[in-house]
């Protein structure tokens, strides 16, 4: 098998390189590669790629993931988000390849408390929600599609919300953290496992193609996020400044985009499809803080 990954150095593209690398021969490709086209702001370029590699697998990992920088270059998220997605989904038809793309919980309008499933309406609140929500009906063009919802993603390589806590705690005696947004923290090393086993079972029963959500499992704001870092922290032995977390409403901290409150999302459709129980998001989340503590 002859996978092709757009986006490899991102937090997701660089865990899903280790997971893919185990089902054949990997492609790896980014906006500055120089061997093949990349770059997500030329759809032409990466359209040139798919048609010249001719992969079994594309997998998609590259995005405009800059929430409040796209309320102000919309067309440019556009172009990354959509259009390039609609350039290869088509290429990926042709070949009669698989395209797997991820998404985000941002199409939802994060009212409500309930889970969102996969057929809930979309009514995204901010550009970003607007232009992954394009990127979904992009990708399905492939027939043999994979769209994965996630949310919350991070990694322990390079920066996420726990190493500014950990920063921030270090500096402040007293900080404030919203208590008022639902989800789920997933690891970008759970996506990429979880991608490469469903590619596996989409090699021999093609009906799995759709859409799914794919997120950790349990329930949790940032304010108790912060503060399991901030224990996992001082079991650890590291010295905090911190001494009071406000937990405070979002409206405590506006920004050009606005933010769902609600991004839980209902994973029984992959669970149940691809065979696999997700794990509690603490997991995840304690394993990050046990490698970027012990740095």
């Amino acid at each position: 098998m002859h996978i092709l990954l757009f986006g490899k150095n991102g937090q997701v593209g660089w865990e899903l390189q280790r997971a893919l690398a185990p089902l054949g021969r990997v492609t790896a490709v980014d906006f500055d590669s120089t061997d093949y086209c990349g770059d997500f702001s030329n759809p032409d370029g990466v359209a040139e790629t798919v048609r010249l590699l001719k992969p079994d697998v594309i997998v998609n990992a590259a995005a405009h993931t800059a929430v409040d920088k796209a309320e102000s270059e919309r067309s440019f998220a556009e172009l990354l988000n959509a259009t390039s997605v609609a350039a290869i989904a088509k290429e990926a038809e042709t070949l009669g390849a698989w395209l797997v793309h991820y998404s985000t919980d941002y199409v939802f309008d994060g009212s409500g408390e309930r889970p969102w499933v996969e057929s809930d309406p979309t009514a995204p609140l901010n550009v970003y929600g607007e232009t992954k929500l394009a990127g979904e009906h992009a990708a399905a063009l492939c027939t043999r599609h994979l769209i994965f919802r996630t949310s919350w993603v991070y990694a322990a390589r390079g920066a996420n919300f726990a190493k500014t806590m950990l920063r921030v705690g270090k500096e402040r005696s007293e900080m404030s953290v919203i208590n008022d947004q639902f989800g789920a923290p997933t690891g970008a090393e759970l996506l990429a496992d979880c991608t490469a086993h469903a590619i596996r079972i989409a090699q021999r029963k093609p009906e799995v193609a759709g859409l799914y959500h794919l997120i950790a499992s349990g329930t949790t704001t940032w304010f108790d996020y912060a503060q399991l870092v901030f224990a996992k922290a001082r079991a650890a032995g590291v010295e905090l400044a911190v001494s009071q977390v406000n937990a405070v409403p979002t409206s405590e901290f506006p920004t050009p985009a606005k933010r769902p409150h609600n991004s839980r999302l209902d994973t029984s459709k992959f669970q149940h499809t691809f065979e696999l129980v997700l794990p509690d998001w603490t997991a995840g989340v304690e394993r990050m803080l046990a490698e970027i503590l012990g740095q």
